[in-house]
């Protein structure tokens, strides 16, 4: 069944092709959209805000800015042409494993969260590193991408709280996010399939 799955995912992972060589990457404002026209980062990217809300504490801005952190890591892999296979296939997988991990509602150690988010992370980092071109406009694309990620960030968190205070008990707070968490999980599976 493994071997199955990996066939599988692999053969529609081509599908998902969102990022090299689409639209321009240059300049603040195009590094902002890009984020914003795209499923694939609003999901991932949001995900990891309602997953840094729902663990709370030092997890609310220590999980978002380990995605950023290593975001920019595989920017510069991505500048630099260093070769990391499967970028698509981690992005999509990205949203539907940041999707389970909201929907599961684990209590997490911030590390392992960190860890998690951070691996998607560079996959998220590298597709956009290796279209930016290498001079001042390319640098401001990347800022403007940065910034846009935070918003993102920050939507998701507002999300994981404003659940919390909407709800009128603990436990209806954790389904709304699992619900939500598991919604984002299937679109992910639309965008590995090249249906969303």
């Amino acid at each position: 069944m493994r071997v199955f799955l990996a066939i599988c995912f692999t053969l529609f992972a081509s599908s998902a092709f969102a990022h090299t060589g689409v639209g321009s990457a240059s300049g603040v404002i195009h590094g902002f959209l890009h984020p914003l026209s795209g499923i694939d980062h609003i999901l991932a990217m949001i995900a990891v805000g309602i997953l840094a809300a729902n663990l709370g504490g030092r997890a609310i801005w220590a999980v978002p800015l380990t995605f950023m952190a290593l975001m920019g890591v595989g920017g510069f892999l991505g500048i630099a042409h260093v070769p990391l296979p499967f970028i698509e296939l981690g992005i999509a997988l990205s949203i539907i494993v940041l999707g389970l991990a909201v929907a599961a509602q684990w209590d997490w150690p911030i590390a392992a969260a960190m860890a998690l988010v951070g691996v998607f992370a560079i996959f998220h980092g590298h597709a956009h590193g290796a279209e930016m071109p290498v001079d001042p406009a390319g640098l401001a694309y990347a800022l403007g991408f940065m910034l846009a990620a935070g918003h993102l960030h920050l939507i998701g968190i507002g999300i994981g709280i404003g659940a919390a205070r909407l709800a009128s008990t603990r436990s209806h707070a954790q389904r709304l996010t699992q619900f939500g968490g598991a919604a984002i999980a299937v679109l992910g599976g639309g965008v590995l399939v090249g249906l969303v």
